[in-house]
């Protein structure tokens, strides 16, 4: 970066804020795709005008800019793949309100999102979306790729929850979009195109949200399988029997395996495949909703089924699960993880494909993830330092990606496009719909500054 534009960038945030320091540089060249691209500078702002002046430095000198929370995306969004600048937003990290007579909250970009889900807890409220990530992921992350989550199945993902922003456009102009109302129809909805934009079209520094009261009361059940097919089905089946799961996760065997050898909490590692299942509400829908679970289990070959006796036995099952994506590290050096949907009644048959797409180019495939809604993370584990097991996971994915098409299915659920799914776009957008996104893009930013190269090839 020329010395002149990183002087400029010192004068906005103050020279400890800004780093070109090798170190600095490596901590914020990749996210959890492992792809590495190491920028120019890095530069930690703490205000909507400070990134203001960025932006508008920016567009001047033609420099790329990356919006950054914690970088725990998986399709690369935050990689600086063009270089130039890393716009790191966890200084913004204030919960500026908790409004408990309107149920809604204004929080920044920088908050964490198990934080701010706790400290609505604590007002008796609730803030349902919670990706597996929500220990480090930060909630202007979660906005800008329309995280989910386990409790989508009942609740919905973020962008049901979020109100109004306050955004940086490209340009620098400064925007509030949307309400603090429950109703709002003026214009169009720039609220909802900017949700899941990954940072291409705003730098998001406010955010209004909706709450919910909190729930009076929670149960977990785990339900363990001798086949994956029997686990998928009993997914469809307890849909079928009136029960709505707020949370509904699989495991496979190979998942159930690699977190048990990762934690020890006594998964039989023989199964299958599991089921866990939480439900909530009062304490007499919760009864009678478990009753029905069971009921509807004990019709299918469950081979065990196990009721959480506490909060904190529901709380190790659930560390299961969150831990599966770090733990699958074990079995292969590399992974790429696709986080594909399909209709809840195509989930068998798309498993059962994903496991002869394996079995044929001899790969490992692991599959887990949100069965209450159709959100499964397809996992190819694989050598990088391969080239043939290298060649053959693309092709899988590329198999994979054809199958839930074939389906009727969705390439990407909570992760997004980024880098990763940029080739694949048009599997399912067709090239008018492309088109028109481009100009979007165009119309925001038309000295194509912030976060280029992704979403579009």
């Amino acid at each position: 970066m020329k010395k002149e534009i990183y002087k400029s960038l010192e004068k906005i945030v103050g020279p400890q804020h800004v780093s070109d320091r090798d170190t600095d540089l490596q901590c914020y060249s990749y996210d959890a795709t492992q792809i590495c691209v190491r920028p120019e500078a890095v530069i930690f702002p703490e205000s909507a005008s400070e990134i203001s002046r960025i932006m508008v430095l920016a567009n001047r000198h033609r420099f790329p800019v990356v919006p950054r929370g914690a970088g725990s995306g998986f399709s690369g969004g935050s990689v600086p793949i063009q270089g130039g600048l890393v716009l790191v937003l966890l200084r913004l990290n204030r919960i500026k309100e908790i409004d408990t007579k309107n149920f809604l909250a204004v929080v920044e970009p920088g908050v964490i999102t198990k934080d701010f889900q706790q400290a609505v807890e604590a007002r008796g409220l609730f803030y349902p979306p919670d990706p597996s990530s929500l220990a480090f992921s930060s909630l202007g992350g979660n906005v800008a790729e329309n995280a989910g989550g386990g409790r989508a199945v009942k609740y919905g993902v973020t962008r049901d929850y979020v109100l109004g922003l306050e955004v940086v456009l490209p340009t620098g102009e400064i925007i509030r979009t949307g309400v603090r109302t429950a109703k709002g129809v003026v214009g169009y909805d720039l609220t909802r195109l900017l949700i899941g934009s990954e940072g291409t079209l705003g730098v998001i520094t406010e955010i209004t949200v909706k709450l919910l009261p909190k729930p009076e009361s929670a149960k977990t059940v785990l339900a363990f399988f001798d086949r994956l097919a029997l686990a998928t089905q009993a997914v469809v089946e307890l849909f079928q029997s009136g029960v709505l799961p707020s949370i509904l996760e699989l495991m496979d065997q190979p998942s159930i395996k690699v977190v048990e050898d990762y934690l020890h909490l006594g998964l039989p590692t023989e199964a299958q495949a599991l089921l866990l299942i939480e439900i909530d509400g009062r304490e007499e829908s919760i009864s009678s909703q478990a009753e029905s679970i069971q009921q509807t289990l004990g019709r299918l070959e469950v081979t065990g089924i196990r009721m959480a006796a506490s909060a904190q036995e529901a709380d190790e099952l659930w560390k299961a699960r969150r831990a599966i994506s770090p733990a699958l590290f074990r079995l292969k050096p590399n992974k790429i993880n696709e986080d594909i949907v399909v209709p809840r009644d195509k989930m068998p048959e798309a498993i059962e494909r994903f496991q002869e797409i394996g079995s044929r180019l001899g790969l490992l495939i692991v599959s887990f993830g949100h069965a209450g809604d159709g959100n499964i993370h397809v996992n190819v584990m694989y050598d990088a330092e391969n080239p043939e097991e290298d060649a053959k996971a693309k092709t899988a994915v590329e198999e994979i990606f054809r199958t839930v098409m074939a389906l009727g299915g969705t390439l990407s659920g909570e992760h997004g496009v980024g880098l990763t799914k940029a080739p694949y776009l048009s599997m399912e957008l067709d090239p008018v719909s492309i088109a028109l996104m481009k100009k979007i893009k165009s119309l925001f930013d038309p000295n194509n500054i912030l976060n280029p190269g992704k979403i579009f090839v």
